[in-house]
Order: structure tokens, then C-alpha cells, then sequence
């Protein structure tokens, strides 16, 4: 008997998740660059977030503009002309003498480049499985947490060796080396491999939603504005996590160290999500990790020591890396497969908002009151603001029997 052969849908999932880890993980990484940025160049941290803020903004437009065109030419091309982007705003970033300069090759460059990744490719993921889509999504953001795990560190080691202008370009060919060939493996899923190679049954007919359609959609600005809420959320607290344990007394790379521990359960908490939603819906399993992500954020005003920052880390990174894939879910879910990447791309604009807000607010705080207090406090009562929000999600009412579609708009 002939071994059966693995799925493609695997090696796809794969392949997203190692270009998402090294594009978001560059990302995050001005997270780990703020403090020598502004020992060096002698710019606020305020300066420096607002950066960040640019930075989330271009990942937005950049998601949507990448998940549309993802419909039309498929995941590959997008993620090749993403990496080629990438790493040409990360050297480019390296070489930057003034701040206006990093605002166009790190907050625009290297943004719009890096929304070729999470939205077209999570968009991706929902096309190739019909069922354990919630683990397919999950594996697919895991790369997220694997990321800032192992890019925090690095980062900070090249730039302890070197200088943060040596260890930017260093991730600017990382990008190059690791994103190009890896794209090539990604391809367009067949119609209804995904159920068929996983023992489900055959997906049900969906209604074909216009992209003009969704942004009318009430469902879809329920969804968008509580991944905004998610987002301010917890951007500030992740960006600013490792100069406020410095702050607090907590060594260089122990903090950076601690920066990591939050991604690596990212992870735990993408995948745990993930298996939660496909078993008891993904809207359940959003709330309650909204819940608890707004608490572990609470908690960030009290403490002080490295031993407390790691179980912070830990509970904090279970929460906001499994809420994360949630989003596509509802979004898939809703609207079908059709759109998948206009419509989650459009979501995820909105939310990039919100990261690009709450970790520029964060060195606001810092620069004017001299703390992040006030920074922790907002950012919970928002979190607590997102919880509320997703208590409003209503899925698509069936047609009756013979209706034109299955779905229809609520």
C-alpha cells in the first residue's frame, strides 16, 4: 500500500508561519531598538513611538491593500514583493541620520511591507481548511510569537556586540535570505481540498459578498472596532514592556529576555485558542481571552521585580497571542471565503490603528508624566472596553432551503 501523501495544506501553513515570524518579529523589534535609538541619536521616546505609530498605520493600509490583491493574484506574489520590500526598508533604516528619515524607511517602509504577511496569508490559511479551521489559523499567527521570541533576543545581542545600526541591517538580510525562497512554497488552495483531506465534510455553499458589501456590513465594523479596542489595548504595554522593566531596575537583556517569554506564549496561547474555537466557537473563546487580557494589563501597575515581569510575561502573552487569530474566525466565519482577503484585511486595518495608538500613547505618557501609569490604567479600561464589544458579535442567520446563497447580512 502506497504511504499517503501529506497535505500541501501543512507545508502552507508552515510556510506562512516562518514569514510571519521573521517579518513581525523585524517589526517588533523597535520595541528592543528604543532605548539605543535614543541613547544615540538623542531622540525622545515620544519621537521614537511615533514612529511605531507610522509603522502600524502603513501595516494596515498595506493589509488591505496586500489581502485585496491576494484575491485577485494569489498569496505567492504578494509575499515575494513583501519581502523584497521588507528587507529593503530595514537597511535602508540602519543608514538613517534623521528622524524624518526613519519615519519613511521604518514607519512606512518597513510597515506597508510587513501587511503582505499576517492578513493575506491568515486569509490564505481559511481557504485550504474546512475543518480544525481554528488551528489552521492559529498555526499560521504562531509564527507572530515565534518571532518576537527569537528576533527580541537577537536583536538585542546584535546590539550589544555591535550597535543597533549593525543589528537592523543584519535582520534587513535575514528577511531577504529567509522570505524570498520560503514564499515560493505558498500556493492558491484547490476548491474544497481542505475539508476532504481532513476527514470533514463538504463546506456549504456562501453567500458571494462584494467588497462594497462588507464595509456596509454592520457585522463588520463590530468586529473591526473590537480588534481596534484589543489592539490599543495591548500595543503599548508589548512595545514599551522592555525599556519599562529597565526602568524598574531589571538588567538589558534579562528585560529583552522577558520580551521574549511574552511572545514564546503567544504562541501556547495562538495554538490553545485556536483548538478552544474550533470546539466551542471562536466569539466564546474571544471574550474570554479579551477578559483576560485586560486583567494581565491591570496587573503591569504593580509590578517590580524580574521574577514578577516573567509571570507577568507569561499570562500576558497567552492572552493577547490567543486572541489574535480569533479575529480572521469571526471574519471567515461572516463573509466567506471569496473576500477572505479583502475583508480581514480590512479589519486588520482598523485594528493597526489601534496598535499604532497605544504604542505611541505609551511614550506620551512617559515623555510628559514620567511614568507609564497612566499608560497600564487606560490601556485596561480599554481591554475591558473590547470585552464589551465582542458580546455584540451575532453570526450569519441561515436562508431557508432553496434561498439564493446560504448566508445573509443581520
Amino acid at each position: 500500500m502506497a504511504p499517503r501523501k501529506l497535505f500541501y495544506g501543512w507545508t502552507v501553513l508552515g510556510a506562512a508561519a516562518v514569514m510571519i515570524a521573521v517579518a513581525v518579529g523585524a517589526l517588533f523589534s523597535l520595541g528592543v531598538f528604543l532605548k539605543p535609538i535614543e541613547e544615540s541619536m538623542k531622540w525622545s521616546r515620544g519621537s521614537i513611538s511615533t514612529v511605531a505609530l507610522l509603522n502600524w498605520i502603513a501595516m494596515g493600509l498595506g493589509s488591505f491593500a496586500w489581502g485585496a490583491l491576494s484575491d485577485r493574484i494569489g498569496s505567492r506574489s504578494v509575499a515575494l514583493s513583501g519581502g523584497l520590500l521588507l528587507g529593503l526598508g530595514l537597511v535602508l533604516s540602519s543608514q538613517v541620520t534623521e528622524l524624518w528619515q526613519f519615519h519613511v524607511t521604518f514607519g512606512f517602509v518597513v510597515g506597508f511591507a510587513v501587511g503582505a504577511f499576517y492578513a493575506p496569508l491568515s486569509a490564505t490559511a481559511t481557504k485550504w481548511f474546512t475543518t480544525r479551521r481554528g488551528l489552521a489559523v492559529a498555526l499560521v499567527s504562531a509564527g507572530i510569537g515565534v518571532g518576537t521570541f527569537v528576533m527580541a533576543p537577537l536583536a538585542r545581542w546584535l546590539t550589544s556586540l555591535y550597535d543597533w545600526r549593525i543589528a537592523m541591517l543584519v535582520i534587513g538580510d535575514l528577511a531577504w535570505l529567509v522570505i524570498i525562497p520560503v514564499a515560493l512554497l505558498i500556493r492558491n488552495a484547490p476548491g474544497e481540498v481542505g475539508a476532504v483531506a481532513l476527514g470533514g465534510a463538504r463546506a456549504a455553499r456562501e453567500r458571494d459578498w462584494a467588497p462594497r458589501e462588507v464595509l456596509r456590513a454592520p457585522q463588520f465594523w463590530a468586529i473591526a472596532l473590537t480588534h481596534f479596542a484589543c489592539c490599543a489595548a495591548h500595543s503599548g504595554p508589548i512595545f514599551h514592556m522592555v525599556t519599562h522593566a529597565i526602568d524598574q531596575g531589571v538588567a538589558n537583556l534579562a528585560a529583552a529576555t522577558v520580551f521574549g517569554v511574552s511572545g514564546l506564549a503567544s504562541v501556547g496561547g495562538r495554538i490553545g485558542c485556536g483548538l478552544l474555537a474550533d470546539r466551542f466557537g471562536a466569539k466564546r473563546t474571544l471574550v474570554a481571552g479579551l477578559a483576560v487580557q485586560a486583567g494581565a494589563i491591570f496587573v503591569y501597575l504593580f509590578v517590580r521585580e524580574l521574577g514578577g515581569f516573567y509571570a507577568l510575561a507569561l499570562v500576558f502573552g497567552l492572552s493577547y497571542g490567543g486572541v489574535m487569530p480569533l479575529y480572521a474566525l469571526v471574519t471567515r466565519e461572516y463573509f466567506g471565503e471569496k473576500v477572505m482577503g479583502t475583508a480581514y484585511g480590512a479589519v486588520f486595518l482598523i485594528s493597526t490603528l489601534g496598535m499604532g495608538i497605544g504604542s505611541y500613547a505609551g511614550g506620551w505618557f512617559y515623555d510628559h508624566l514620567g511614568s507609564y501609569a497612566w499608560l497600564f490604567a487606560s490601556s485596561a479600561a480599554i481591554g475591558t472596553m473590547a470585552v464589551v464589544l465582542a458580546l455584540t458579535f451575532r453570526p450569519p442567520r441561515p436562508l431557508p432551503a432553496g434561498a439564493a446563497g446560504v448566508l445573509s447580512p443581520v
